[in-house]
Formats: C-alpha cells, sequence, structure tokens
C-alpha cells in the first residue's frame, strides 16, 4: 500500500477540527456582519499582476505562479486577499463613493512559509474598509480584530502599533534611493541593527541617528514622546506621532499596548498604521493589520483604506470543541418505505444515518434510531 504523504507544511483537517473550524469562521463572519461588513468571495486563481502590487518582492516569492492555456497569460494562486478585495472595491463595487465595508473567509497559498510551524495554505479571515482616511476607521477596524480573537478564546491580549509612514518620510527627506530604501526596510524589519548601521553609514544627519534610534523606540506609550525628542520634525513623523497617540488615547485600559516605530513587519501595500495582536502561549502574531491607502489605483480607483487579516488554521488549538451532533439510524432495509420519515426528520435539521452493516451506536454515532410502529415511523432511543 502506498503511503501518501503531503507537500511540507500542508495538512488535511480532520472531522473534528474541520468543525471547529467553520464554526469559529461562521461565528466571525456573522460578527462582521453585525459591524456593517459585507461578505465578498474572491477566486483561489487570477492573472498574476493583479495579485502583487510592482515591487512588493514578498508577496511575489509567496505566489504560486503558472501559465493560462487559455489566454497565455501568468496566473497566480493567492498568496493573501487583500488586493483582491482592493480590487473588488476600486473596479466592481465603483459605483460606491461612500464607505465600504467587505469581509472575507477562504484558503491562501504560499510558495515559502511564513516560518518554521507556519502553513503553507493559510485560512485568512479578514475584513478592510473603504473610503475614510481618518484614524476613527483604524479604530474600528483594531476593536473588530481585537472582539474577533476575543470571541474564540484569546485572552490576555497584546496589541503592538507602528507606523510605516514614519520610516518612509524619513527614508524620502534623507532622499534614499528606492534599493537603498528596500534595502533598510528589510534590516529593520528583522531587528538587524548591525546592517541598519552599515546601510545608514554615510546618511546625512538628522536622518543618520533618526534611523539608528527608530530599533530603540518601543514600548509603552511614553515612547512616543521620547520619539518626538529623537527624530526630526517631519509632517510624516508628526502625523505618524499624533495617530499614535490617538490609539493609546483611545484605547488605553481596553487591551496591553506596545510600540514600535521599527515594527515593520505588514507587507509592502501598507501606507501608515500597523499593529499586531499577540497573546501569552504563541510565539507569532494572532492578528495582522493596519492601512493601505492607494492599492485600488492600479484598478483605477484610489481609496483610503484598512483592515485586518488573521490564519484561523494558527487558532485551532483553542477554538471550543463542536461535537458531532448525535443522530438517528435507520436500517438499511428500511430505507424505502422509510424514506418520506427521513427527508422530514433531515428537513428539521437532524442527521439521519443509513446503517448498512448492522453497526453500533458508538460507531455510526447515534443514539436514537427510527423504526416502524402501529402508528408509523418513530424515533425511539438507540438499543
Amino acid at each position: 500500500m502506498r503511503n501518501w504523504l503531503l507537500p511540507e507544511h500542508i495538512a488535511d483537517i480532520l472531522p473534528a477540527t474541520a468543525r471547529q473550524v467553520e464554526s469559529a469562521k461562521a461565528a466571525m463572519l456573522e460578527l462582521f456582519r453585525t459591524a456593517g461588513y459585507e461578505l465578498v468571495l474572491p477566486p483561489l486563481i487570477e492573472y498574476a499582476d493583479a495579485l502583487v502590487s510592482e515591487g512588493d518582492s514578498a508577496l511575489d516569492i509567496k505566489t504560486f505562479k503558472l501559465d493560462d492555456h487559455l489566454s497565455g497569460r501568468q496566473l497566480g494562486l493567492r498568496a493573501d486577499i487583500t488586493p483582491q478585495v482592493a480590487r473588488i472595491d476600486a473596479h466592481l463595487l465603483s459605483n460606491r463613493t461612500g464607505v465600504t465595508r467587505l469581509c472575507y473567509a477562504g484558503s491562501v497559498v504560499h510558495a515559502r512559509p511564513s516560518g518554521l510551524m507556519s502553513s503553507r495554505e493559510p485560512l485568512q479571515v479578514g475584513a478592510e474598509l473603504y473610503g475614510y482616511a481618518g484614524i476613527e476607521a483604524d479604530l474600528e477596524i483594531i476593536e473588530l480584530m481585537l472582539a474577533t480573537l476575543r470571541q474564540v478564546g484569546v485572552d490576555k491580549l497584546r496589541l503592538d502599533v507602528g507606523h510605516i509612514a514614519i520610516f518612509r518620510g524619513l527614508a524620502a527627506a534623507a532622499g534614499l534611493a528606492a534599493e537603498d530604501t528596500r534595502e533598510l526596510f528589510g534590516a529593520l524589519q528583522s531587528k538587524d541593527i548591525a546592517t541598519v548601521r552599515e546601510l545608514v553609514a554615510d546618511v546625512a544627519e538628522p536622518y543618520k541617528s533618526a534611523f539608528l534610534a527608530l530599533p530603540e523606540l518601543y514600548g509603552p506609550r511614553q515612547v512616543l514622546d521620547k520619539a518626538r525628542t529623537r527624530l526630526p520634525s517631519l509632517p510624516e513623523v508628526e502625523l505618524g506621532l499624533m495617530q499614535l497617540t490617538a490609539i493609546a488615547n483611545a484605547l488605553d485600559g481596553q487591551v496591553e499596548l506596545s510600540f514600535d516605530l521599527a515594527e515593520l513587519r505588514g507587507d509592502f501595500y501598507h501606507t501608515g498604521l500597523m499593529f499586531a495582536a499577540y497573546a501569552p502561549g504563541w510565539s507569532e502574531a494572532l492578528a495582522r493589520g493596519g492601512r493601505y491607502d492607494n492599492v485600488g489605483r492600479k484598478f483605477g480607483r484610489a481609496r483610503p483604506a484598512t483592515g485586518f487579516s488573521l490564519d484561523l488554521r494558527d487558532l485551532v488549538r483553542i477554538l471550543p470543541e463542536r461535537d458531532a451532533a448525535q443522530g438517528i439510524r435507520v436500517q438499511a432495509r428500511d430505507l424505502a418505505a422509510a424514506r418520506d420519515a427521513v427527508a422530514a426528520l433531515r428537513a428539521g435539521g437532524e442527521r439521519v444515518i443509513i446503517d448498512y452493516l448492522g453497526e453500533s451506536a458508538v460507531a455510526l454515532d447515534c443514539d436514537r434510531e427510527l423504526v416502524l410502529a402501529a402508528d408509523g415511523w418513530q424515533v425511539v432511543p438507540f438499543n
């Protein structure tokens, strides 16, 4: 007998866990619905240039690509749903001029895993808000993200908050070339201080000192005051610190807060506020999000946008257990005569199991059976 093996970082989800995952997904989508978010279902595969923004090397590396035999163009298996939702807002929902709230839940596929224990087929669940640039939209998304995690039993949450526009403002003011900016961005992402020092060795002051200060500017809200003394007064810096302060004021006492001005671990398309949720016992962020204004420009409409997403597979070990409902056995020899009774029971939500082999109640996961009585078919306890 052949031993069937799945590719590395790919796994089946078996019945008991599948019930947990699907129940949690349904609860999350219902939470989104009650907050005004409409469900969209983008395709798993589309043209590769729609899935990856120009210059987004990290997402490009994650994206499986293949040739389309019909069009001759290159297709991609989505590695992230957010660009697809941005396309829907910009192109298919372009008649909407106000705020649009969209949500989604579906598998994505990664050519390379994000971490040693990461799946290459995350089940991505998320929500996006388009059409409003104010910090209130970011707060709405953050609060929805925290509520989503709490709903499935994650407690003692910590929210890490950063602002990528501060780094980009410094890079522009320092006159860094695009390639140098990407290298420095990568070094700060990986917290490689030695490489940061090397890359900014020839950068003029005060920007050299500012870049070197970024990895040190992390901690509770007091770090924002420290940042004001160590970073130059640029419009992007001032706006970023003002928005981070607004987050601190709004969420004070609701969640443990930490700020990190070198927190650049989002995706290339992020443009402003960035945030990630952590909890004790988890080595990686449970959910991430941030602002990604104007991603829809390539699809014909640039709009303010903010959102978050999580991988539901990451949460499997704490999802509430969902025992299968006990069923009703009907013996195969009785099925033809009992067909109407079986249809009525199933229409009422009951699980009716056809017993072909005379199996036990445990094997069939049944606690009742359908038998013919004097007044017709009746459901009685399984003997």
